[in-house]
């Protein structure tokens, strides 16, 4: 069992940046797939960035369209944390954002059915 606990959420100005970080369980953290959703107001969830295990694809990253070049997730394996660094917000960007987890043999994280895990979800809200 793995559990995520997502931080750094908040209230943040068009143009701003906000840094989120998810915590978590477990000793085997390095072998998941890490990755980051986000669902708006009356909007289904959608996926956001991911980040692979370091054994099985070499940690690397994955975005969605929307946020390519604005957003950046990272792992830091010897803490057991994920974390998105997300600059140049836009207010379509506000959201309920969720810490994800899958095991790495499950492939990226990119479609809900792939997650195994979820975390609680952190408020970002970005005002025009």
């Amino acid at each position: 069992q793995v559990q995520l606990v997502e931080s750094g959420g908040g209230l943040v100005q068009a143009g701003g940046s906000l840094r989120l970080s998810c915590a978590t369980s477990g000793r085997t953290f390095s072998s998941y797939n890490m990755g980051w959703f986000r669902q708006a107001p009356g909007k289904e969830r959608e996926f956001v960035a991911a980040v692979a295990a370091i054994r099985r694809s070499g940690g690397s990253t994955h975005y969605a369209d929307s946020v390519q070049g604005r957003f950046t997730i990272s792992r830091d394996n010897a803490k057991n944390t994920v974390s998105l660094q997300m600059n140049s917000l836009k207010p379509e960007d506000t959201a309920v954002y969720y810490c994800v987890a899958n095991p790495s043999s499950r492939g990226i994280p990119s479609t809900p059915p792939r997650v195994d895990y979820w975390g609680q979800g952190t408020q970002v809200t970005v005002s025009s």
